[in-house]
């Protein structure tokens, strides 16, 4: 028996939308980053991007259980002295609702040029609009 590995040419690329509104943003995060890196197909290898494309809309309209709505901070450092931030949630929902989004999945894949590629294939809009009708991404529910 000769074993099976993944070559370029045997990928095939989806792409899926997802509406947000409504769903809890942890749960949210980690079934999209299970599409991003293709755990889901028979031909996935670690080492290679065979995930799909994710097309999530309705960013504003996430939601977060307990308490973490008041509590919950996102934190940014740079290599100067005192030069860190932080932005409480209400804050980055008010301006940028699709970071939110971004960070939660961000977080969710490899943290190395595999992971960075793979979140390149994530595209997060605020509102029920999106400019990816020419791929006709296939609307599934979370």
């Amino acid at each position: 028996m000769k074993t099976f590995v993944t070559t370029p040419a045997d990928i095939d690329h989806k792409w899926y939308l997802i509406d947000a509104e409504n769903k809890v943003l942890g749960r949210l995060a980690a079934d999209v980053a299970h599409l991003l890196r293709g755990k889901g197909k028979p031909i996935y290898q670690p080492n290679i991007d065979t995930g799909d494309y994710v097309v999530i809309i309705n960013a504003e309209k996430i939601i977060l259980s307990g308490m973490k709505e008041n509590k919950k901070n996102y934190f940014t450092a740079s290599q100067y002295v005192g030069n860190s931030k932080e932005v409480s949630y209400k804050d980055l929902k008010e301006k940028h609702p699709e970071r939110i989004v971004q960070k939660a999945i961000k977080g969710m894949l490899p943290h190395n040029p595999l992971g960075r590629k793979m979140s390149k294939k994530l595209f997060v809009y605020s509102g029920p609009d999106h400019k990816h009708k020419a791929q006709k991404p296939e609307t599934i529910e979370i």
